[in-house]
């Protein structure tokens, strides 16, 4: 994952794809490396902001960055274990992102200002509501604090609360399936951000529209991966699904319904020879 003070369109898809194709953690023990590094490339399809009716394609490198630590630990879903964990509850660090919008690419939002790209980040507490060898069931609650990452000048753009049922399942031969669901609610700010039209952008097909806080539509996510021995494999598809929230009768809103997917293949370019014992 990436993450800097000047926000390109690779380091958000980083954020965005990676978020995506996160590890299962199902509780196997097993000893692997303390860190594992690779290299490799994603392509992916995705829509250019949740309500959008237009989507474009990616090809970009996908890092892969591994590290087991006693406290810090690093996969392609988060950073974890860096502020509390017991048996069944932890805090830890929750990210995610989108990619930047062209507008003049954008029929909805011809003659506005491009959306800059944006990182999400803030707490996140997880729940452990069932575990054995094959399956494990989490609760997880991430507030996060969303960024526009304008070069110029990084904002704010508003706050996120993203509930979710995670499953992660392992049907063998060291497969990974997860799936994952759950309501979001946003700030004004940040709907805002995606859904207003303020009046210097009105047009004849394009009404002035202010949006609110409340309920932002329901996310899906479905991801399948593997580790081989020298390279890791996955796919993602997300769906969303936005009919009710309370920006779904913004101009900007084209369809309430989505689909974005892609998959990724990196090669494991080096790994750690002190081997930690953890559960996977």
């Amino acid at each position: 994952m990436v993450v800097g003070a000047k926000m390109s369109i690779k380091s958000s898809f980083y954020l965005v794809f990676g978020a995506s194709l996160g590890l299962s953690t199902c509780a196997l023990a097993a000893e692997k490396p303390l860190w594992e590094l690779g290299l490799g490339v994603a392509p992916v399809s995705m829509q250019d902001y949740r309500g959008s009716d237009q989507r474009h394609g990616y090809l970009l490198p996908l890092p892969y960055i591994v590290y087991r630590g006693d406290f810090l630990q690093i996969d392609r879903q988060k950073v974890r274990g860096l502020l509390y964990k017991s048996e069944r509850v932890e805090l830890d660090i929750s990210l995610n992102g989108s990619v930047p919008v062209k507008s003049d690419k954008n029929n909805a939002r011809q003659g506005m200002p491009d959306l800059n790209p944006t990182v999400e980040i803030g707490p996140q507490v997880e729940v452990l509501l069932s575990r054995d060898s094959s399956s494990e069931w989490m609760l997880k609650l991430p507030l996060r604090q969303v960024l526009a990452m304008d070069r110029a000048s990084p904002h704010r753009a508003g706050v996120i609360f993203s509930p979710t049922i995670n499953v992660d399942l392992k049907p063998g031969n060291d497969w990974n399936v997860g799936l994952s669901g759950g309501p979001i609610w946003g700030s004004k700010q940040y709907h805002d951000y995606f859904y207003t039209v303020a009046p210097q952008y009105v047009t004849a097909t394009r009404p002035a529209y202010d949006a609110r806080a409340g309920y932002s539509g329901t996310q899906f996510l479905g991801t399948l991966s593997k580790r081989f021995p020298n390279y890791w494999a996955g796919a993602f598809v997300r769906a969303d699904y936005l009919k009710g929230a309370v920006f779904d009768d913004s101009p900007l809103v084209k369809r309430n319904t989505s689909i974005s997917a892609g998959f990724g293949i990196a090669w494991v370019l080096g790994e750690s020879k002190t081997r930690v014992h953890v559960d996977e």
